[in-house]
């Protein structure tokens, strides 16, 4: 592990995105905390760096935090001195114009101008955090920019080559016990031969080697898993443009024990030659159950 801890504050004009940069952070595996008072910056830190376990953290402070004025930039510049931290600070801005319309769109009120014209409490916080926007690493307008292109920019920014950002949850599932509902694609291939009905393999799952080979070498299952397998391939791309982080692609059979696994399987491998990949079998244990209560 590096010695070098990551830390970067998320801030900005209130409505310029902040709750959208903080999720987009939680998906690129950073540990985040929202409205941190600047004072305990340097005390979260240490405790962050005696734990040895996080090593990207990303805080929004906001003019939640009361003294953030007058302490945020000695804060940093505190732990600027540090040789184990790297600081970064993201400002969030838009124009006077859009982060009218967006409290008018959410009927929310400015906190610098609970009972007075929204356009004052705009125009003092940007002049209150001019200082913060001038020490600032990044600045992103997001005036223009819809919440998934917000996440783009920061994904190009901040992610780690070395960590993958889209994630796919390939799961075998038996229909006789329900849909899975965290599923993005759902495939049944109740269509193919059933090794179920074959006495020897009946016992057996689609992680044994003779099952698995029963279902792949039928004829259908090739011509059906080189379609399929295309297909996922070709759409994949188009999730990550859209901003999706992971997906769950779930294939079932009737119990869950036999093709839905073998063909999981082979799906999961496959696709782990060019993303992060997890093989899980829901009902995979659960045919014992079923012969119990019959």
């Amino acid at each position: 592990m590096s010695d070098t801890l990551k830390l970067v504050i998320i801030t900005g004009m209130s409505g310029a995105g902040k709750t959208i940069a903080m999720q987009s952070f939680e998906d690129l595996g950073y540990f985040c905390v929202d409205n941190m008072p600047p004072a305990l910056l340097p005390k979260f830190w240490e405790l962050v760096k005696k734990s040895g376990e996080v090593t990207k953290v990303a805080l929004v402070i906001d003019l939640r935090s009361r003294a953030f004025y007058d302490q945020i930039i000695s804060a940093i510049s505190k732990l600027d001195n540090t040789n184990f931290i790297d600081t970064k600070i993201l400002f969030l801005d838009a124009t006077n114009e859009e982060l009218v319309a967006r409290y008018k769109e959410t009927r929310r009120s400015h906190p610098l101008a609970m009972e007075g014209r929204l356009m004052d409490g705009i125009v003092k916080e940007r002049q209150l955090l001019a200082k913060v926007k001038g020490e600032s690493q990044l600045v992103i307008d997001t005036t223009n920019l819809t919440p998934r292109q917000l996440r783009e920019q920061i994904f190009e920014n901040f992610k780690n080559e070395t960590m993958p950002t889209f994630h796919i949850e390939v799961m075998s599932f038996g229909f006789k016990y329900g849909l899975p509902i965290d599923a993005d694609i759902v495939m049944d291939v109740r269509f193919l031969p059933n090794p179920f009905y074959i006495p020897e393999y009946k016992p057996m799952t689609g992680l044994d080697k003779p099952v698995y080979d029963y279902v792949m070498n039928q004829p259908a299952t090739e011509e059906f898993y080189s379609k399929f397998i295309d297909m996922l391939r070709l759409i994949m791309p188009g999730y990550q443009k859209e901003g999706k982080t992971s997906l769950t692609i779930a294939i079932g059979c009737t119990g869950g024990q036999h093709r839905s696994v073998a063909l999981a399987e082979r799906t999961g491998h496959d696709l782990e030659q060019d993303y992060a990949v997890d093989i899980t079998h829901r009902d995979i244990n659960k045919r014992k159950e079923s012969v119990n209560r019959s």
